[in-house]
């Protein structure tokens, strides 16, 4: 029996659930706070905030299952005849309190037309306010790990489509050090569906370590002014080029959950230059496609 929409859904609460435990246990302060909240068209979803804890400042677990008509920007932007469609999915994105813990995304999502077409779509990706090279070898040997399970050609392609996708083209910078990135991944679901989930379980045990590693690293000011000027790009690419942003919005989904990733604070400043052999210049430095972190 083919695996139902139902089942995929299901198992994403499941996810939602496991990594908001995860991490209330290791921030030790902040709750998340849950908004239900349902989709005029159809569905809806569950989103969780969590603000202002012991490490995490900002952060927004969200799963969300909706239906109904596919408006049709969208119709000719999937390439999709049908106008009924079901998507599911869960997406975060966690702020730091501390410059010295990084920001990290992940996002598993299943879409499906009324005739059955339907693929797989996710991926993760971490940005360091200060990049270090023992920590990004690390994150990228633990996807690898993932991918390898599935595929050999898993984690060399997904890698490259996530230096092409987390690219700020007007700063001609990558977003952080990159991570994964798949989209429109079809062929066997169940299979297709063993990798997404092993992605998504993966979240949990990859940020808590940096938690654990960084929520004590000591910094001053200089650091969080850093720290906002870095907020500010990230800002910059999801309302941008984010194209989980732009298909939430046109399809009528709640913006209060589909802007949670933008972090409470950020800055911009005028032409901001590091300081040449500074840490922010290294990091800034590092911020271009195709680095190979597993070999540094």
């Amino acid at each position: 029996m083919a695996l139902p929409a139902e089942a995929v859904s299901a198992r994403f609460r499941e996810l939602q659930d496991s990594i908001c435990r995860a991490l209330e246990d290791e921030d030790g302060k902040g709750k998340f706070h849950e908004d239900i909240w349902e989709r005029p068209g159809g569905g809806g979803g569950r989103t969780r905030i969590m603000r202002h804890g012991n490490v995490i400042e900002k952060g927004g677990v969200n799963f969300s299952a909706v239906h109904g008509e596919l408006p049709e920007n969208i119709r000719g932007a999937l390439n999709v005849q049908q106008h009924k469609f079901f998507a599911t999915g869960v997406s975060i994105v966690i702020h730091p309190e501390s410059p010295m813990v990084p920001i990290i995304h992940m996002n598993v999502r299943y879409f499906e037309m009324e005739n059955g077409q339907f693929w797989f779509g996710g991926g993760i990706d971490l940005t360091p306010h200060y990049i270090d090279e023992k920590d990004a070898g690390w994150f990228h040997q633990r996807l690898k790990e993932v991918c390898d399970r599935h595929s050999n050609e898993y984690y060399d392609r997904f890698k490259k489509w996530a230096d092409d996708y987390f690219f700020i083209k007007h700063r001609n910078e990558t977003r952080g050090i990159g991570g994964i990135f798949f989209d429109r991944l079809t062929g066997e679901k169940e299979k297709l569906f063993s990798f997404v989930t092993d992605v998504g379980e993966l979240f949990a045990p990859v940020y808590t370590n940096f938690m654990r590693l960084h929520r004590d690293d000591p910094y001053g000011e200089k650091e969080k002014s850093w720290q906002l000027l870095r907020r500010g790009r990230y800002v910059e690419f999801n309302l941008v080029y984010d194209k989980g942003t732009k298909f939430g919005l046109d399809t009528s989904g709640r913006t209060e959950s589909i802007l949670m990733s933008l972090p409470e604070k950020a800055g911009w400043e005028y032409d901001f230059v590091p300081v040449k052999g500074s840490p922010e210049e290294k990091t800034t430095l590092a911020l271009v496609k195709g680095m190979d972190w597993l070999n540094r």
